[in-house]
């Protein structure tokens, strides 16, 4: 009985958040039934905005903890350690995305989920209007990491966009002859802060003592974020509950998503399942020599939370909180957890290898050799652009798409199962980054050296009270 006191006492906000999300599938489910699925978009917003309120507050907290904490642990590294830590982390990243997307082409090609199915021909709710090449995407790649303003980077990225000609025959020569334009979306240029963070930390640690000021106020900052951040997780079942719900009732049909799609579906969330638990282990095991089920285990509050919000950046404090309560040195979770919500989407990129060669499937399209290598490659460099909120992934999907010769339009195909898989994906770039934090930690023992009594409070962000029981001791 104490046990199960204690167990419940430890995993309470765990177990609340999966009440959420069951229980706002649930709701989702019997407000469709007693209504006849009747709702507006005003009424589906009314019943998301607490959700949307959560999502706000989570969120708020990116820049400043981003900043902060890249900019303070690669300031308090020597140059050599840092980059010992950046080379180990961007290794494995780079190894588990292309193994995503080996593993997700190799499961769309034997299953087979497109051949004798039929393409979507109705309407579809949402559409990717914007005209693109794939090599404007990988150029808009290189100009957002270095931005030429770093406060518009944090409201702003850039994105070049084609303007349609009038003139037919310029529009049938191709898109490749068409103007284009530089615009600036407003959504946070997460690389470009990233990279500016690095260049920053490395600057304040060859300034040494001098810097130390400086260092100071962003360690102050990173912890003053994470003491915040343990007060909003403690709102996440209210707001993933509101928000699973409101999606539930977004849906256009049960029977299309299950039926038509089904198939496709299975074979992603297989790949998923398959890379979350084999590959990433199979690696994992390799570099540290066991087992990461046990540091699963102690994600069960990421990972729902990851599944609740689909967005791998606004679960980025969780991970970082979670990290550290695991006993992992702040300095490496600093790094190692903002820099992989930026560049590491392996379930993005798995999904959408899978995606492509689906919607080749079902148009009859045969893949060559070399196309099907050009897909795994586009996918690579698109899930690393693909930025970190919800269903970003149907904007790079594009120039996948581009990439095995087919229509933007062909996006409609798997629009009515996006939302669903796009959670499933988050959930899987969120472990991964959480499995890099935890082998590069174990893989620089006895490099960083004896933490200070600074650093151990940095690694307990607990709330307020918790923090006075630590220095009472």
């Amino acid at each position: 009985m104490a046990k199960g006191k204690s167990f419940i006492r430890r995993n309470l906000l765990t177990i609340l958040t999966v009440i959420g999300v069951v229980g706002g599938t649930l709701t989702g489910i019997i407000i469709r039934k007693v209504t006849g699925g009747h709702w507006s978009k005003r009424e589906t917003m009314y019943l998301a905005f607490p959700g949307e309120i959560f999502l706000r507050m989570l969120k708020c907290l990116i820049i400043p903890l981003l900043m902060s904490s890249v900019i303070q642990a690669i300031g308090s590294l020597d140059l050599s350690l840092s980059k010992k830590i950046a080379i180990r982390s961007i290794a494995y990243y780079s190894a588990t995305t292309i193994c995503a997307v080996i593993l997700g082409i190799l499961l769309v090609i034997t299953i087979r989920p497109g051949v004798g199915g039929t393409p979507w021909s109705g309407e579809a709710s949402e559409k990717v209007s914007r005209h693109v090449l794939t090599q404007d995407t990988l150029l808009d790649l290189i100009r957002n990491l270095f931005p030429p303003n770093i406060v518009q980077a944090c409201v702003s990225q850039s994105q070049t966009f084609l303007i349609e000609p009038t003139n037919e025959t310029v529009k049938k020569m191709g898109e490749e002859y068409w103007k284009f334009e530089e615009k600036y979306e407003s959504t946070t240029n997460v690389l470009g802060l990233v990279v500016f963070a690095i260049i920053f930390g490395i600057t304040l640690g060859k300034l040494g003592e001098r810097a130390k000021i400086l260092l100071d106020f962003f360690e102050a900052l990173s912890e003053a974020m994470m003491i915040i951040t343990s007060w909003v997780i403690w709102i996440s079942p209210i707001g993933v509950f509101f928000l699973v719900a409101a999606k539930v009732l977004e849906i256009e049909s049960f029977a299309d998503l299950v039926g038509r799609l089904g198939l496709y579906f299975a074979t992603v969330l297989l790949g998923l399942f398959l890379h979350g638990f084999g590959t990433l282990s199979i690696l994992y095991f390799i570099a540290v020599r066991r087992l990461p089920f046990k540091v699963i285990a102690q994600l069960s509050q990421v990972l729902v939370t990851a599944f609740g919000t689909a967005s791998s950046s606004a679960t980025m404090p969780i991970s970082i909180q979670t990290m550290d309560r695991m006993g992992l040195d702040p300095r490496v979770t600093r790094f190692v957890i903002p820099i992989g919500a930026t560049i590491n989407m392996d379930g993005t990129a798995l999904y959408e290898a899978v995606a492509a060669i689906f919607i080749a499937q079902l148009n009859n399209i045969p893949l060559t050799f070399g196309k099907t290598i050009a897909v795994c490659v586009t996918a690579t460099a698109a899930s690393i652009g693909a930025a970190g909120i919800p269903q970003a992934g149907l904007v790079t999907m594009v120039m996948v798409l581009d990439t095995v010769g087919l229509p933007s339009e062909e996006v409609i195909n798997i629009i009515a199962v996006d939302w669903l898989l796009d959670r499933f994906r988050t959930t899987i770039n969120v472990m991964c980054d959480c499995l890099g934090a935890r082998l590069v930690d174990i893989l620089s023992v006895g490099e960083l050296g004896v933490l200070t009594e600074t650093d151990k409070l940095n690694a307990e962000p607990q709330e307020l009270v918790e923090i006075s029981k630590i220095d009472s001791h």
